[in-house]
């Protein structure tokens, strides 16, 4: 069962870019699929990114395209989300998720059932 740690978060303001990081521990890194997923207070868990388990394939939210990326490294076994022009609306707890299944709903929160403990965005106007 595989373990995951994000990294990376803190206080930044608008326009500012961060980078995050989930090691990932107690697996085979290439059996998971990955995503990060954040939620604000009172809000639910939003699909930002994911990666498939070669890492050939990657999929991104409508509402953070063109400014968040995700990668994974195989050897150090940490996907990364590369955040760019933060926005104060940015601000929540970020997540990063893995899967075993062969196929799912790469979007879902529901469709990962591990998680890491999050790390604290906040973007300042």
């Amino acid at each position: 069962q595989v373990q995951l740690v994000e990294s990376g978060g803190g206080l930044v303001q608008a326009g500012d870019s961060l980078r995050l990081s989930c090691a990932a521990s107690g697996g085979t890194f290439s059996d998971y699929g990955m995503a990060w997923f954040r939620q604000a207070p009172g809000k639910e868990p939003e699909f930002l990114a994911g990666v498939n388990r070669s890492g050939s394939s990657t999929y991104s939210g409508d509402s953070v395209k063109g400014r968040f990326t995700i990668s994974r490294g195989g050897a150090n076994k940490t996907i990364y989300l590369q955040m760019n022009s933060l926005k104060p609306e940015d601000t929540a707890v970020y997540y990063c998720a893995a899967t075993g299944a062969y196929r799912y709903s790469y979007d879902a929160s529901w469709a990962y059932p591990y998680w890491g403990q999050g790390t604290q965005v906040t973007v300042s106007s």
